[in-house]
Formats: structure tokens, C-alpha cells, sequence
């Protein structure tokens, strides 16, 4: 996966596809006051639509969630703009400051049944970016078999890069300061249909201690998508000071009693370099959200977790990131790819 250009954090030609999507996502995590939040804004200009969803990781394992959608019938990058929440791009590639008040529903994670409550929500946060973004455009070119697939389902073109959160966050009347914050960031342009990918384990991770050099820090990031045409596997490493592309991503999972709910995540990522990454994800809380579109019932399970990790040269680092599952089920709610 090479590192993309600036030009690559603005808007791409929009294609006839009724599905075609431009989208924005963004993770952070602190662990010191154990707040956070995971947000995506998708520009769908052939539907006419621009839609957000914020899910706020709050302290003892509440989570509070608003989405909204807005008309929005042109590609736009400077209009991140909807239900209360906005994204601003300060530097290309390089700062980005996300803003949001509104009203939040909040539910306990812990008690999925239990009844929520509605507080309002603020955040203020800036990500600075700690990785060159790396990634590919597959707009323009065909492309063969699970990456054709991808293509048609997920899209054309996606970057990734980590980095370093400053900022706050409220909900209520009580006010975090994120002094310890990372995340990933990604970007994807082309076609979105939450029905296509037969399954999918993305991972987004940062090791290390947060204020360490940069040389001991490491982060990766990647997906296996599951496709009538094979798996498709895509990610990247940065380590010493360079990145690497990862060609293989293999995972086993513990689950929750209930068959479905991811707990521990076993990966072992070889990279292009033949560097084997020993990682495992501990999950502390999944956010699950549904999806009822395109004659499927997809699920996406958002996994916060406590990661570890063991590099080919021996040293063992540690810290957090998200460990995220889509499954497609069938009609009696079970994944059409059993779990690994």
C-alpha cells in the first residue's frame, strides 16, 4: 500500500453508481479518563444525501449515539456538516478538528435491553496526524476477482493513518480532557453497499506509550473481506520509522456466550517485508449497529480493545484500538460466514 498524495483528502470524481459514497471515519481513544468516540460522515450525492453517526464511549461502559441525515445532491469536502456535528479539515493529511453538539441517546452496553436517556453531547477534538496516510485508488482500473468484488461493495479507494488526539468531551454536565488520546483515521470513495461484503475483520491499532518517540511506537491497520470471489486481504504496519503493506491476515476469535459477540481476537499479520505481527485484542465493550438495506441484515460489531503485541524482533508493546466485525445473517440471525 503506497502513501497517498494530499489531493486524496478532497473530494474524487463521483461515478453514476446509485450507491457511490465518499466517507470520512474517525476513532479516538484515552485511556486514562476511559472516554472516546468512533464517527463517520458518508457524502451520498447520486442518493442526495449526506448522513453522520457519533457513538461516544463514556466512562463504566456507556455509550451515547445520535446520527442524522441532511439533503446534500453534490460531492462536497469543505460542507462536513450535519446533524450537529462537523468535520474540518485544518491541514490536508496532516490536522483535522471535529465538532458536535446535539442531543444523544445513551444506553448501557453492558444491559442492551435497559431503557437509555437522552443527555447532550460536545466534543471538541483535534487529530494530528502521526503516520503519512497510506492506501490505494482503484478508481479508473478494473480491477480482478475479490478486489473487483470490494470495488462494487465497499470502494474504489480507501486511505488510513494514525495519530494523536487533543481535545474534549462532554456529555451532561461532566467534561473529559483527552490528555492520552489515539486513533485511526480512514477515507473511502466509491461504491457503499453494507449488504456486499460476505464479512468483514477490520483493525485499527496503536502500541506503544503514547508520548514514547516515534520509533517506539507502532501502528497498523487493514481489513479481510470475505467475498464470492475470496478473500481479500489489505493493510498496512508502520515500524521503524517506515510502512509496510500486510499481505495476510489470519484471525481466531473467543466468543460471547451469545455465538456472536466478538471477546478476544487472536491476528497473526504477515507483512510484504515477511514479518509475522503477533497481536491480540482483549475487547472491553462492542457497539453494535445494524443495517437492514439491500434485501441483507448486516451487523457491524465495533469492538474497543485492549491490544497486545509481540514483533518478529521480540519486543512486546501494548495499548488500544478498535477490533471491528461485519457479519451477514441469515433468518435465524447467524452469521452466513461462520466466525473463525
Amino acid at each position: 500500500m503506497p502513501v497517498l498524495g494530499e489531493r486524496h483528502d478532497f473530494a474524487h470524481p463521483v461515478e453514476g453508481d446509485q450507491a457511490w459514497s465518499e466517507s470520512y471515519y474517525f476513532n479516538c481513544y484515552d485511556p486514562g479518563t476511559d472516554t472516546g468516540f468512533f464517527t463517520r460522515i458518508g457524502v451520498r450525492p447520486n442518493e442526495g444525501t449526506m448522513d453522520v453517526g457519533l457513538s461516544v464511549w463514556l466512562p463504566g461502559g456507556e455509550l451515547a449515539q445520535l446520527h442524522a441525515v441532511r439533503e446534500c445532491h453534490v460531492m462536497t469536502d469543505s460542507d462536513l456538516d450535519v446533524g450537529g456535528v462537523r468535520y474540518e479539515r485544518i491541514e490536508p493529511m496532516r490536522v483535522w478538528r471535529l465538532t458536535a453538539g446535539a442531543d444523544a441517546s445513551v444506553r448501557d452496553l453492558g444491559d442492551l435491553g435497559a431503557a437509555t436517556r437522552t443527555v447532550p453531547v460536545a466534543v471538541d477534538a483535534t487529530f494530528r496526524a502521526l503516520t503519512p496516510a497510506v492506501g490505494g485508488d482503484g478508481q479508473g482500473r478494473p480491477g480482478r476477482g475479490a478486489s473487483a468484488a470490494t470495488g462494487q461493495t465497499v470502494g474504489k479507494g480507501h486511505l488510513e493513518q494514525a495519530g494523536r488526539w487533543r481535545g474534549a468531551i462532554t456529555a451532561g454536565d461532566t467534561t473529559w480532557e483527552l490528555g492520552a488520546a489515539r486513533g485511526n483515521r480512514d477515507k473511502s470513495w466509491g461504491p457503499r453497499r453494507w449488504g456486499g461484503p460476505r464479512m468483514w475483520r477490520w483493525f485499527s491499532i496503536n502500541l506503544g506509550e503514547p508520548d514514547a518517540a516515534p520509533e517506539e511506537q507502532v501502528h497498523l491497520g487493514g481489513i479481510r473481506i470475505g467475498t464470492d470471489a475470496g478473500d481479500l486481504h489489505r493493510g498496512w504496519v508502520w515500524r521503524d520509522g517506515a510502512h509496510a503493506g500486510i499481505r495476510d491476515w489470519q484471525v481466531t476469535t473467543e466468543l460471547a456466550a451469545d455465538g456472536l459477540t466478538h471477546r478476544v481476537s487472536h491476528v497473526k499479520a504477515t507483512d510484504k517485508l515477511d514479518r509475522v505481527h503477533d497481536l491480540r485484542a482483549d475487547v472491553i465493550r462492542v457497539a453494535p449497529a445494524l443495517h437492514d438495506r439491500d434485501g441483507r441484515r448486516t451487523v457491524v460489531y465495533e469492538g474497543l480493545a485492549r491490544w497486545s503485541y509481540l514483533g518478529d524482533d521480540g519486543h512486546e508493546r501494548s495499548g488500544h484500538g478498535i477490533s471491528e466485525y461485519l457479519h451477514q445473517l441469515d433468518d435465524q440471525g447467524r452469521p452466513v460466514v461462520p466466525i473463525e
